[in-house]
């Protein structure tokens, strides 16, 4: 039986056990959103309608992306489940099928979706001005599917095993790589030709490859708390239906979400591109803001998902009311900044274009009003993400994005004298509705009678032994 190592995660101050694991991955996550400021920063210089075509190309990358995050999540919360019980062998196992499964869909998702982006970009109602950036860029995303799966399991795993600092300096190195490639796949340098806004995804490609290779020697190595070997990736299909079955609920989810942002899309570009614009803007901002939520969150996730695995049912508890408080102090403080100074911010990306200044930073500043609500959900999510209850997380998103989000911007926007504004008053209202209702369920307390694992387990049990079988021919 594979020894059980001491786990500092399950005992001790809770704070300290969330910030141990939450600032790693919050600095991750800010190198990682570091790609599309960079992207934006660079083709910003562009014009407006450049910013648009990589705003448009967003939402559609997040769909293909969310519908892997289903696997992946499903994969980190049974390894931090896993990992929690003591049962290494299993969290290597996982680990390994996770990246087969998520491999197989990243590669039919990109030739899916690099031959129909014509259409997609046709199907959005994409100017005659965006079309043609958007049309590159998103291609050479797609492209870059199975790099970008790759590396996020590989995080995944990294976080479900307590260990997150090692990909902050592996992102560290391809950001600043990506720096430094930009510039020149976008305007040219010397015998290298200027790709415009798709050379923007050129680099991101490229610093891509090189993180998912790093991250992949890292697993195999076994140096950093999981040790994968050739067995644990021989197609394991009671796994794959477990973790269909856990994953389904989770991919759609975070496709309700993309699906709803591609929705937004189509109501904004109604709007016309400068109004498109100030979205990129402002959204490229949001993404860096909401890190803080969303790191606390995927640490959350680790300690209540070991905490569950371990039986420490109360600590789990009080780790998710500690990590929602954190969250919306951080996110309301952040808001308070941005409110203050939003049109610096926005002059940041576009400085040559007064009108999209203008209208991002009253985006901005009506966004940052709720945004510690917006902390609270992400958070409470994290925590019942954690426990399995992929269903209740669904049904909230859902909820959300496609009860209130999308029909109060629609109302707001068209049915009442506010035009764009109606959109972005729609942010702040639907966050703080949203809150509450995760809020209520969260309270319910449901979601601690969820135990995704069990000692006796019989595949635990087989793959167990199958490793003590083997440990001497090691």
């Amino acid at each position: 039986m594979n020894a059980r190592t001491p786990n500092k995660l399950l005992e001790g101050p809770i704070l300290k056990s969330l910030l141990t694991l939450a600032i790693p991955i919050v600095l991750a996550n800010v190198l990682q959103s570091a790609y599309q400021i960079i992207d934006a920063f660079w083709v910003g210089r562009l014009g407006g309608a450049a910013v648009a075509a990589v705003s448009i190309s967003f939402p559609v990358m997040f769909l293909m992306i969310a519908l892997g995050m289903g696997l992946a999540m499903a994969g980190s919360t049974l390894i931090a489940q896993y990992r929690g019980a003591g049962n290494d062998t299993m969290v290597a196992h996982i680990a390994a099928q996770t990246l087969n499964m998520v491999a197989a869909l990243s590669i039919t998702l990109s030739v899916l979706g690099y031959i129909a982006t014509p259409a997609l970009l046709h199907m959005m109602g994409v100017g005659a001005d965006v079309y043609p950036g958007a049309l590159g860029f998103m291609r050479v995303s797609f492209i870059g599917l199975l790099f970008n799966f790759s590396f996020f399991v590989f995080q995944s795993i990294m976080r479900g095993v307590g260990r997150p600092t090692l990909p902050v300096y592996i992102v560290l190195v391809t950001v600043i790589l990506n720096f430094a490639l930009d510039p020149l796949f976008i305007f040219g340098w010397g015998p290298i030709p200027g790709y415009g806004v798709m050379g923007a995804a050129l680099a991101t490609l490229a610093t891509q490859v090189l993180a998912a290779l790093v991250g992949m020697i890292v697993l195999r190595a076994g140096r950093h708390g999981i040790h994968l070997r050739p067995r644990d990736f021989v197609p394991d299909l009671t796994y794959m239906k477990r973790a269909f079955y856990l994953g389904a609920p989770a991919s759609v989810e975070q496709s309700a979400r993309a699906l709803g942002l591609m929705v937004l899309v189509f109501l904004i570009t109604s709007f016309g591109t400068q109004t498109m614009a100030a979205y990129g803007v402002g959204s490229n901002i949001v993404q860096v803001v909401i890190i803080p939520a969303f790191g606390l969150s995927m640490a959350i996730s680790v300690l209540v998902g070991q905490n569950i695995g371990a039986g420490n049912i109360e600590r789990a508890a009080r780790i998710g009311r500690l990590g929602t408080q954190l969250a919306f102090s951080t996110l309301t403080v952040i808001g308070i900044i941005v409110f203050l100074f939003a049109p610096a911010f926005s002059a940041f990306f576009v400085p040559h274009d007064p009108g999209v200044i203008a209208e991002s930073a009253h985006f901005l500043r009506v966004m940052s009003l709720a945004w510690g609500f917006m902390g609270i959900q992400i958070a409470l999510i994290g925590a019942l993400r954690a426990a399995g209850n992929m269903v209740t997380t669904m049904m909230l998103t859902i909820t959300s994005q496609w009860v209130i989000q999308f029909p109060l911007a629609y109302i707001l926007s068209k049915h009442t004298g506010l035009n764009a504004n109606g959109v972005w008053w729609a942010f702040p209202i639907s966050n703080v509705l949203s809150a509450m209702v995760v809020l209520a369920v969260y309270a319910r307390g449901d979601w601690k009678k969820t135990r995704l694992i069990s000692t006796d387990d019989k595949e635990v049990a087989s793959i167990t032994k199958e490793a003590e079988l083997e440990e001497p021919m090691r």
